[in-house]
């Protein structure tokens, strides 16, 4: 009887022992809004005031499975599958994907860093990300840089890539990305790779990245509409990009310094383009998207100060201004868009929120409009938007 109840005893500590090595972790958020557009396109230069119900103003609403093994002396394996849902419909993001935003495996190492594989997010969205308001809970989706030109606000994410992110040496961290195109004879084509770093001391953080594409986009100009037509389905990037070009590459820098309950930030980024056809339907707002047709070359460069202030412990406060200027086909469009949002918790994981975006493009020549990102775009070089939502974590 005393041998049954020592076995039993020493069954149960070794269960609890593997148990304790491997976690599983569901989580999620959801973010679901009234959105008033002044102005949004109907038809040719008509345009028409819109309320409309909106998902994912500020945060994309997302589900996910996040686990870890240990394997001992501080190895541990790691992944994360991530799913990108609209809460208005319940359809899938990220065109249809179970695990659109993230699906990644992988080895953790305390003292060296991480490396995964999967479709995962690159540099630039790691490391200058969280300095822009377009990649953080104080801006979001709406506050996007035009066509979200150097992706800041992950339009697209890497597919068959394999990624390091090394460990926090004294406040220094760096790591990259490479996606390859797994077609035989196309290793350059349909491929991505970036490299980034960050230096974070006390209230102060700066970051630089660089990330480059390569896609195969075909005989450009043998089609009416080269932007519906080229086909970006595999390689790295596929179809998400918002921006359809032969090459792409994309840099920038950041600096955000926090003192006490205020935080201020600069970022810049530049994203240079060869063989530019003009801008995918799926992010531009508009239902043929934007076509410039045999276009050699675009230019784009951000200029973003944002700050915040965390006015109460519950009340938070945040606003930006953005600067873009650009080179499309001999033309030189620029826009200004102006940000702000008030955020209020109501609890740790649920907070309510009003947020409004002004954006105003000088056309120059180029017949573009005003397009607040995640948005219809309007009829003229004006646009203004303002959202009243709610956000819970899971």
């Amino acid at each position: 009887m005393k041998k049954t109840l020592m076995v039993a005893a020493l069954t149960g500590v070794f269960a609890t022992a593997a148990h304790a090595q491997s976690s599983v972790t569901l989580y999620g958020l959801i973010d679901a809004g009234i959105t008033y557009t002044n102005n949004q396109r109907v038809s040719g230069t008509t345009g028409h005031s819109n309320w409309q119900a909106t998902d994912g103003a500020i945060n994309t609403s997302r589900w996910g499975l996040r686990g870890s093994e240990d394997l001992g002396g501080g190895l541990k394996a790691i992944f994360t599958l991530e799913n990108g849902f609209n809460v208005d419909t319940g359809g899938l993001r990220q065109n249809s994907r179970l695990f659109g935003r993230q699906a990644f495996v992988g080895l953790a190492s305390s003292q060296f860093g991480a490396v995964t594989l999967g479709r995962q997010y690159d540099s630039v969205v790691d490391y200058l990300g969280p300095l822009a308001l377009t990649g953080n809970q104080y801006g979001g989706t709406f506050t996007a840089h035009p066509f979200d030109n150097d992706n800041l606000d992950n339009s697209f994410r890497v597919d068959n890539s394999i990624k390091f992110q090394s460990a926090n040496y004294s406040g220094f961290k760096f790591g990259g990305l490479y996606g390859f195109s797994n077609a035989a004879g196309e290793f350059s084509n349909n491929r991505a790779y970036s490299l980034g770093g960050s230096y974070n001391y006390g209230g102060l953080n700066v970051s630089a990245a660089y990330l480059q594409l390569n896609n195969n986009i075909g005989a450009i100009g043998a089609a009416a509409n080269p932007v519906t037509a080229v086909s970006n389905s595999g390689g790295a990037i596929g179809s998400d990009n918002s921006l359809v070009a032969g090459r792409q590459r994309t840099f920038g820098a950041g600096i955000s310094y926090a003192f006490g309950p205020a935080t201020a930030a600069f970022v810049y980024t530049q994203s240079n383009l060869n063989n530019f056809v003009g801008v995918s339907p799926s992010n531009s707002g508009l239902s043929n998207g934007i076509n410039f047709g045999d276009v050699t070359s675009g230019h784009f460069q951000n200029f973003e100060v944002n700050g915040r202030y965390q006015l109460t412990p519950a009340l938070s406060l945040a606003a930006g201004y953005t600067y873009t200027q650009s080179s499309i086909e001999g033309a030189n469009p620029k826009w200004n868009q102006v940000n702000a949002q008030a955020s209020y918790a109501l609890s740790k994981r649920t907070d309510v929120y009003l947020q409004g975006e002004y954006q105003h493009v000088s056309q120059d020549g180029t017949n573009l409009n005003a397009d607040i990102n995640g948005l219809n775009a309007s009829a003229n070089n004006n646009q203004v938007a303002v959202t009243a939502g709610l956000r819970t974590r899971f």
